[in-house]
C-alpha cells in the first residue's frame, strides 16, 4: 500500500496541482522513478509494527479493566471505548515515525535541497530535529489521534460483534 500512501500524501500537500491519482502517479514515476514510491517503506514498517503492538496491548488491557466492572462477554460500549482509546494511544505514540514517513513521502515536491535529498529514516529524523527540535516530531499528533480513535473503535467493535455472533452460533449447535 506504500505507493498509494505516497500518492495520497502528494495530492494532499498544500498547493498540489494533481487532479487525479493517475496524473500524480505518472508524474512521480517520471520525475523521481519507482524508488520514490518506496522511499518511506522501512519507516512505514518501523511505525506500523509498534502501532499494532501498542493497539493490541492497550485494547486488551482496557477491555479487561472495563469488563471487570461489568459482566464479561460482548459489551458494545466497552469494545468501542477500549478500541478508540487503544487506537488513540497507538497513534500518539507513533506520531514521530509518521512525521518522518511524511517527510520522506513528500520530499520530491519540496524546494528545499536538504529535504529533497533526505535518505531514509535517520537522515529525515535528523532534519526534523535540527530544524524543529523534539516538538517537530509531534506535528499533527492531535489530528492523527482524532482519525485513528474512531477508526479503531469501529474495527474493534466490528470484530467483537462478529466474534460474539460466531460464538453464539457455535453454542447453538
Amino acid at each position: 500500500m506504500n505507493p498509494f500512501d505516497v500518492i495520497k500524501q502528494r495530492m494532499q500537500i498544500h498547493g498540489s496541482t494533481f487532479r487525479n491519482i493517475r496524473e500524480c502517479a505518472s508524474t512521480v514515476y517520471r520525475t523521481e522513478g519507482i524508488r520514490a514510491f518506496y522511499a518511506s517503506y522501512p519507516t512505514t514498517l518501523a511505525m506500523t509494527v509498534p502501532f499494532t503492538a501498542l493497539q493490541f496491548a492497550a485494547y486488551e488491557s482496557l477491555t479487561k479493566a472495563m469488563q471487570s466492572r461489568r459482566r464479561p462477554g460482548y459489551d458494545p460500549l466497552t469494545h468501542c471505548t477500549a478500541g478508540g482509546l487503544a487506537g488513540g494511544v497507538a497513534a500518539a505514540a507513533t506520531t514521530p515515525l509518521d512525521v518522518v514517513k511524511t517527510l520522506l513521502q513528500t520530499r520530491g515536491t519540496n524546494s528545499d535541497a536538504e529535504i529533497r535529498n533526505a535518505r531514509g529514516l535517520f537522515n529525515a529524523a535528523g532534519i526534523i530535529y535540527r530544524r524543529e527540535g523534539t516538538r517537530g516530531f509531534f506535528r499533527g499528533m492531535n489530528a492523527r489521534v482524532l482519525t485513528a480513535a474512531p477508526s479503531t473503535a469501529i474495527c474493534w467493535s466490528a470484530y467483537e460483534v462478529a466474534k460474539a455472533y460466531f460464538i453464539r452460533i457455535e453454542e447453538e449447535k
